[in-house]
């Protein structure tokens, strides 16, 4: 991944979220069907992106606001909440999608990242697989039992991942769950 900036990887060959983000003015990207920009969110943009988040919000089925969230509201969780907010846009400067990133959670959450995106409608169900939980609390066992119970999997194991307020580090796990007939993990 190339910056057009000429940002680049440090040493260890890992992208440091903060220096890439900010740094970067747009990373170009080809799809199966088209160029892709992907760049940092400027006020502008707001309208195409509230007009990509209202119907997802509305819907209440895949995000956690209440679905009668008003525009001002959804601006203060979706960009103001955020450590980063960036927008795809197609080559004539259409915004296809967004995604945001902050801490998963607040304090004790805070050193493992979460991010959150949202796609035009005509840009989904694009080869989408699977659905995964990145940092289940290894400890929260009536939150894992309920998300096994609806067909999600352990697949793999987080050493100390969740910094736990009376038990101190212990371990998230990684669950999915297949979104095609016959996906097994």
């Amino acid at each position: 991944m190339t910056a057009a900036t000429g940002a680049k990887a440090p040493p260890s060959g890992r992208l440091l979220v903060g220096e890439t983000i900010t740094r970067a003015r747009f990373i170009s990207l080809t799809t199966s069907q088209l160029p892709l920009y992907i760049r940092s969110y400027e006020p502008a943009d707001w309208p195409a992106v509230w007009a990509l988040l209202e119907p997802v919000f509305r819907a209440g089925e895949t995000f956690p606001p209440d679905p009668a969230i008003t525009e001002a509201e959804s601006r203060v969780e979706w960009v103001e909440h955020s450590q980063a907010v960036m927008v795809a846009v197609d080559p004539a400067g259409a915004v296809l999608g967004t995604y945001n990133l902050r801490p998963n959670t607040l304090a004790l959450g805070a050193h493992v990242a979460n991010a959150g995106y949202v796609l035009a409608e005509h840009c989904r169900r694009q080869g989408f697989r699977a659905m995964q939980f990145n940092l289940v609390v290894s400890t929260n066992t009536a939150g894992i039992r309920c998300w096994q119970r609806n067909g999600f999997q352990i697949v793999g194991t987080l050493p100390g991942a969740f910094r736990h307020r009376q038990l101190g580090y212990v371990d998230a796990l990684v669950m999915i769950q297949g979104l095609v007939e016959g996906l097994a993990p």
